[in-house]
């Protein structure tokens, strides 16, 4: 198992919403002991010179190999946080994608390797079991409630399968 800590530097980070039968998908977090602490919407680091689009795009691309079309301007948000005993400090872009017709249809959960070579799982979650008690907790903290605030809120209706 690999060891993740945060990076010791401010990360620019674009992560996307895709929705399915209105619950997010999102891949988990993990601990040192290998338990689920929470999930997280896919996405990952902004390259230099590199746009938040561009970034979003190459991120869906590399890790699930699809090409997904971004919906709408994204939130910004910013997220400090630790993760076992580590700080860490993003500024994040999110927007809602969508998956082109069909991509992982009958699927549950899509298991993917990041560059560094860690096995990740992502799974479709009801944001209603996300940060309740004795549920893995939604990242960054607090988008679940402005995910609930804003025009990126949970689909009401079954919307890009």
């Amino acid at each position: 198992m690999t060891t993740w800590r945060p990076h010791p530097q401010i990360r620019i980070v674009a992560i996307g919403l895709h929705w399915r039968d209105g619950r997010l998908l999102a891949a988990e977090v993990r601990d040192d002991a290998g338990r689920i602490k929470g999930v997280r919407p896919l996405g990952g680091e902004i390259e230099f010179g590199e746009s938040w689009r561009a970034a979003l795009l190459r991120e869906f691309n590399e890790e699930l190999d699809i090409d997904v079309t971004i919906i709408g301007e994204p939130l910004v948000m910013e997220n400090i946080f630790v993760h076992e005993g580590s700080t860490g400090h993003e500024v994040m872009f999110i927007a809602e994608v969508s998956f082109p017709d069909g991509a992982f249809s009958g699927q549950d959960r899509i298991d993917f390797r990041e560059d560094s070579g860690e096995e990740i799982v992502a799974r479709w979650f009801d944001l209603a079991n996300l940060d309740v008690e004795s549920r893995p907790s939604l990242y960054p903290t607090g988008l679940k409630d402005l995910l609930l605030a804003s025009k990126l809120s949970v689909p009401s209706s079954p919307r890009n399968r």
